[in-house]
């Protein structure tokens, strides 16, 4: 409007200033009746006020007219420059001057989409891998399984001693070929279903209490041992089969992370006071902090910024202790969100810490 207004007021005074200059050039001589052309000022001069507001009404018509479409072409510019954005996203988008804010907001949404781009071909490049790795590593337990159970069908009269050595080797095999298989349906369910809460009111405390009870056999194996700090009676309200996941997750993460006999340090408490913690809880309502800590090799910090992506994994290698699909922390970090809370991960001198808070609504 300010340009509109201007434009008109410039219009108008220009008009004024050259009629005022035609005028004092026509004052500079002497004009004759018989000459042409003093008849046709003559006219001029006698309707000077009609032809300017002819003239003033016909630039008031084209300057408006100009002004009613200049948005409409800028508009146009616009939605021809998002369509180049989702047909060719490499090259810049290129606007008029006056549309440099939106350039600008454009060219941040290209640089956007180029960036999700890259990590969604890389997420499915990681899937993709991790389907034949686990393709691959599912023949090998099957093969032992399949080997051990002939020798036992083939040699009935082997010695007890020799059957049970087969058989214990023949399950350990059909365990490890379960977790193989329930990591493929991990992914499936991860990219075919939308996590939902059913949320209740849990006693956390007593919660965390039988999860670490339930993992002392796991920990017993590998020579290690819990530091539990856990404040009695804490209420949530949560969905309990998702957030024990959670907890499993991060606790199984711990147990494979682990130097063997070390300790694994689970605290849970409300936030509160002049208490530091690694991540700052909004003020107002009340919040609960969740820590797990382990002792085992420091975590690169360019594998602590990934640490919760999609099918990321620390060790790369196909291990039975460590190799899992990638999803765990992914899945724990939407459940954590979808809750209202956060999660973050720190590694630093042979220490590994998870840090979870979650508001006790």
């Amino acid at each position: 409007m300010f340009r509109y207004a201007l434009s008109m007021i410039g219009f108008v005074a220009g008009l004024f200033l050259f009629v005022g200059l035609c005028w004092y050039v026509c004052t500079l001589r002497t004009w004759y009746y018989y000459e042409h052309l003093y008849h046709v000022l003559v006219l001029i001069k006698d309707y000077l006020v009609l032809i300017l507001t002819v003239i003033i009404l016909m630039g008031w018509t084209l300057i408006t007219h100009h002004f009613i479409n200049l948005p409409l072409r800028y508009l146009d510019e616009i939605v021809d420059a998002s369509g180049r954005l989702i047909t060719s996203r490499e090259e810049p988008v290129r606007l008029s001057d006056v549309l440099t804010d939106v350039e600008k907001q454009l060219n941040q949404f290209r640089l956007q989409g180029l960036q999700a781009q890259a990590l969604a071909r890389e997420a499915e490049q990681r899937k993709n891998d991790l389907v034949i790795y686990l393709a691959h590593d599912l023949k090998t337990p099957l093969t032992s399984v399949i080997g051990y159970l002939s020798l036992l069908q083939d040699e009935p009269q082997i010695s007890s001693e020799l059957r049970a050595r087969y058989t214990d080797i023949a399950l350990d095999k059909a365990l490890r070929l379960e977790d193989l298989i329930g990591e493929f349906f991990d992914i499936t369910r991860f990219n075919l279903t939308t996590l939902t809460l059913e949320p209740e009111q849990v006693n956390l405390s007593r919660m965390l209490e039988q999860i670490t009870y339930e993992f002392l056999p796991v920990l017993a194996n590998k020579g290690l041992s819990w530091q539990l700090e856990i404040q009695p009676e804490i209420q949530i309200n949560c969905d309990p089969d998702k957030l024990q996941r959670v907890f499993d997750n991060l606790i199984r993460n711990a147990v494979n992370y682990s130097y063997p006999d070390s300790v694994i340090s689970l605290s849970m408490g409300m936030v509160g006071g002049n208490k530091t913690v690694p991540i700052q809880p909004p003020p107002g309502a009340p919040w609960i902090e969740v820590r797990v800590s382990n002792h085992g090799k420091t975590i690169p910090p360019e594998k602590l910024r990934r640490i919760f992506e999609q099918f990321f994994r620390l060790d790369s290698s196909r291990s039975s202790s460590t190799g899992g699909a990638g999803l765990g922390l992914a899945i724990s970090k939407e459940i954590v969100e979808l809750h209202g809370g956060q999660i973050l991960a720190e590694s630093a001198d042979e220490q590994i810490t998870f840090t979870l808070l979650l508001p006790q609504s």
